[in-house]
């Protein structure tokens, strides 16, 4: 018997819910039946691919909060949650507690910047979720009262996701080298850049922990890179499709390492919302688009540049030791005017974690209760 709040089709059905009558093909539903979970490693058990024919439905019916199938060639009874439907319905997609919308934000941001105890996050749950959301949300926050000993920046990470290693290892030190093989360890300026781009897939969330600061200059430079995008969408539209509809080279080289990797400058995701971009000429590789687009390309790319020296966009910061500065390296393009190496010490011990632990974290903390809200961030 098939209940009157759905209607039985050839490949799917209509589902009468709160936005109206919404359609969901078989295949989906059967993928969606709770005995398709292992109840202990959640992971999926059922194999659609295993159906000797293509699921149909024999009845379905409304039972409580649940979508109750039964099928013309299975002896097993589905249930699905009308709570994943109603999801599916608003949205297109399951709903993430992660996919929070992102805050674009401008030159005169850095009064706003969350600033955070490390031992609030490293103690609580509400302060961890303070941090997480915040750079889920804007991509940057302060780690304040950093503790001075070595595994001080290891526990602050670990709380969020394990090290991510890069060509230097689990951690890089800031600083000028006799040797260096990046222009970071140098006392030079650094140009706005998102970090090794020449890396297959590129170090998601950078920390910098800033040890010692006394030298003239050296100021950091931060700005908002989905900000810059979106504002180069609005004002030059066809240089915001080159940028974010073509690969470029990146690079990585020294005697003992040598990576390459294609990037794009501007990153969308699957809805074409800017998440980030990718920038980083010092690390640039020799253009290998076709050379006629390259007639166009060029000039989008440069105009991007200059827009990301904008006093618009860009926030000035002079390192604070104990001090922590957390950023998605994805989206938050940062570099540093230069100092005199002569006048102090300017020390800055970084490492990365990954994207995917950021969100998996915060997904964890806000089923618990733990949404890193406003309210949440003043008590933390």
């Amino acid at each position: 018997m098939t209940d009157p709040a759905v209607e039985l089709r050839d490949n799917g059905m209509l589902v009468a819910l709160p936005g109206g009558m919404a359609y969901f093909n078989y295949y989906w539903l059967r993928d969606a039946s709770l005995d398709c979970f292992d109840p202990q490693t959640l992971e999926r058990v059922f194999d659609c691919s295993a159906l000797p024919t293509p699921p149909r439905a024999r009845s379905a019916r409304v039972e409580g909060e649940m979508l109750v199938i039964e099928w013309q060639a299975e002896d097993q009874v589905s249930q699905v949650p009308l709570s994943l439907l109603r999801e599916v319905q608003e949205t297109g997609r399951p709903a993430d507690p992660a996919a929070l919308p992102r805050k674009l934000w401008y030159g005169d941001h850095l009064p706003e910047i969350l600033r955070i105890p490390q031992q609030a996050v490293l103690t609580s749950d509400t302060g961890r979720a303070a941090l997480t959301r915040a750079l889920i949300e804007e991509g940057i926050a302060f780690v304040t009262d950093m503790a001075e000993d070595d595994e001080s920046l290891p526990r602050l990470v670990n709380a969020i996701g394990p090290i991510t290693p890069s060509a230097e290892g689990l951690f890089f030190d800031v600083r000028v080298e006799i040797a260096p093989t990046n222009l970071a360890f140098t006392a030079g300026p650094l140009e706005m850049h998102t970090d090794l781009p020449g890396e297959e897939t590129a170090p998601g969330l950078q920390f910098l922990h800033c040890m010692a600061n006394t030298v003239e200059g050296g100021l950091s430079l931060f700005l908002d890179g989905a900000a810059a995008a979106m504002a180069l969408k609005a004002e030059d539209p066809e240089a915001f499709a080159l940028l974010a509809g073509h690969d470029i080279p990146f690079f990585y080289r020294h005697d003992n390492w040598d990576y390459r990797a294609h990037q794009r400058v501007i990153e969308t995701d699957v809805d074409g919302e800017v998440t980030g971009v990718t920038i980083s000429q010092h690390l640039q590789d020799f253009m290998d688009l076709p050379q006629d687009l390259l007639d166009r390309y060029y000039p989008a790319l440069v105009r991007f540049i200059r827009m990301m020296q904008e006093d618009r966009f860009v926030i000035r910061y002079r390192s604070q030791p104990g001090t922590c500065v957390v950023f998605d390296n994805h989206r938050i393009v940062h570099g540093r005017e230069g100092y005199v190496a002569e006048s102090g010490l300017r020390h800055l011990r970084g490492c990365y974690t990954d994207r995917g632990a950021l969100r998996s974290t915060y997904r964890v903390l806000a089923r618990r209760g733990f949404t890193g809200a406003e309210a949440d961030r003043v008590v933390a």
